[in-house]
């Protein structure tokens, strides 16, 4: 079963997010909807070169054995198909995050189901929210034969 695509409403409210994420350069936009953070990953897109932003809600991991780094879950809302920012970091893992008005070069590592470290980086990220938001991501791979891979980001 496939989850549908968000409804033209929130795609709207998304764009204008991001927008006014950009526009501002980080002084607005930084907590989606007042409450959950966010972020804005650009990569380089695989085909056209071209770089690429995307808003994304993101968990900061400073636990476990590896550097602090943030992570996003690469669930586009429960589709079957991965999002395209997942397929650009797959052939280029450099990418670049801004929170706020920061920017940091960052190194993605995705990270599948199967691997160590998952289990850790999904909760972190699932469980990273209450009210609605609680366990988002359980409720996309419900929807979904696809296996949802977490992205770890780590300032080089």
């Amino acid at each position: 079963m496939n989850v549908k695509r968000p409804s033209p409403g929130i795609r709207a409210f998304l764009r204008f997010h991001q927008w006014l994420y950009l526009s501002t350069d980080g002084r607005l936009g930084y907590r989606l909807a007042g409450a959950i953070p966010s972020l804005l990953l650009t990569t380089t897109g695989r085909r056209s070169g071209r770089r690429r932003t995307v808003t994304l809600v993101f968990a900061e991991d400073r636990r476990g054995e590896h550097p602090p780094g943030y992570v996003v879950v690469a669930s586009n809302h429960g589709r079957d198909d991965p999002p395209a920012w997942l397929l650009n970091l797959e052939a280029d893992p450099s990418a670049e995050v801004q929170i706020k008005r920061e920017m940091r070069a960052c190194r993605a590592t995705i990270v599948r189901p199967g691997d160590d470290d998952y289990p850790r980086l999904w909760e972190l990220a699932n469980v990273r929210y209450g009210g609605r938001h609680r366990n988002r991501y359980e409720r996309y791979q419900a929807g979904t034969t696809r296996p949802i891979p977490v992205v770890r980001l780590v300032e080089v």
